[in-house]
């Protein structure tokens, strides 16, 4: 009898590739050429923390910043954005269903660890916002940052009543945008500007009730409209135009320093006796996740599935126009919200 054949040596088994995903990289400050979609290893949601399928994110001027390298705070290499809405993907605490819809901003993402601009990100769960719509996943991808700091400017930087005055210095930009349309749904009559007088009807459309074309200096005219003055204005172009903002103003108005489309945020030797009228006040405004409640986000996305509220989205993108996206923006040529849509999906699933 034929002994057996002693067993050979196991067949290791193929070792399973790991999971990986598109994003867009900053491996240093520069052009929009610096953006770079590339493969790269999909992260692992640890305890304390959320794995998001993003299926849309917004752009905004502080990731031209920190591109430029020019933002305070951040480091390279780097994959960027503040701000994206998705799908839970994972969630170790199970808090959250696989599938929630939630939205993600702010809290370092982008800077201090990995952002928006790619296919999955995680998140620390203290900055996930979830919500329920059927809204296109273009239009939900251009709401939480911009809502987060419309709404803040308002109810903290002035603390707008019904039946007030507002100048939205800057208005033709999503955030100016925005502003018209809360501030008219709040019952607030509005001033906002623009340099062209062929963005007019834009501003109209958002319910913008004076149109002024910015030359640098509106103090007086916005005085004709508003004898005294406004009872409030949101700068969102730079402290290079303030002053002049900060005279529009009424005593015991205030001016909230939101924006800076000028890329001109601080002011050399500043003279508080020079700059502030007498009896005028000046606050900022700058928030995170924590600033937009769950409640405030879906109560505006269903104000505007009911057709109550409008979202000014400028231009949508795929990822791969990430580039032509940051020129657009430089260039000033969106007209609104610029958008990235990664889902093949026309409408969310609410």
């Amino acid at each position: 009898m034929t002994a057996p054949a002693a067993p050979g040596p196991a067949t290791p088994l193929a070792a399973t590739p790991a999971p990986t995903m598109r994003a867009v990289v900053v491996d240093h400050p520069g052009g929009p050429e610096v953006l770079e979609l590339r493969d790269v290893p999909r992260p692992t949601a640890a305890t304390g923390q959320v794995l998001i399928e993003i299926k849309a994110f917004g752009l905004n001027r502080s990731e031209l910043h920190f591109r430029q390298g020019v933002a305070y705070s951040g480091s390279f290499p780097r994959i960027p954005g503040i701000e994206a809405v998705g799908v839970v993907a994972d969630d170790p605490s199970g808090r959250l269903a696989t599938g929630t819809q939630v939205a993600t901003l702010m809290g370092g993402m982008g800077r201090e660890f990995d952002g928006g601009y790619a296919e999955y990100v995680v998140v620390p769960a203290t900055q996930v916002v979830p919500f329920a719509s059927g809204l296109p996943w273009s239009t939900l991808g251009a709401v939480p940052e911009m809502l987060q700091t419309a709404s803040g400017s308002l109810r903290v930087g002035v603390e707008s009543r019904a039946g007030q005055t507002l100048l939205i210095r800057g208005g033709t930009s999503s955030i100016g945008l925005a502003l018209a349309v809360l501030a008219k749904r709040q019952g607030l009559t509005v001033l906002s500007t623009t340099r062209s007088d062929a963005r007019r009807p834009l501003l109209e459309s958002a319910g913008v009730d004076h149109v002024l074309i910015d030359d640098g200096a509106l103090a007086d005219r916005v005085r004709a409209l508003v004898p005294g003055g406004v009872d409030g204005a949101v700068e969102l172009v730079g402290v290079n135009v303030m002053k002049d903002t900060l005279r529009a103003v009424r005593a015991g108005g205030t001016v909230c320093f939101t924006g800076m489309l000028s890329d001109q945020w601080t002011i050399p030797e500043f003279y508080p006796m020079e700059w502030l009228p007498n009896g005028v006040r000046l606050t900022a405004y700058s928030g995170d996740a924590s600033d937009l409640p769950p409640e405030v986000l879906q109560g505006f996305l269903d104000d505007v599935a009911a057709g109550h509220a409008t979202v000014p989205i400028g231009r949508v993108y795929a990822l791969d126009e990430i580039a032509r996206a940051h020129r657009d923006l430089e260039a000033g040529t969106v007209g609104g919200k610029a958008v990235v849509v990664l889902s093949s999906e026309t409408h969310s699933q609410s």
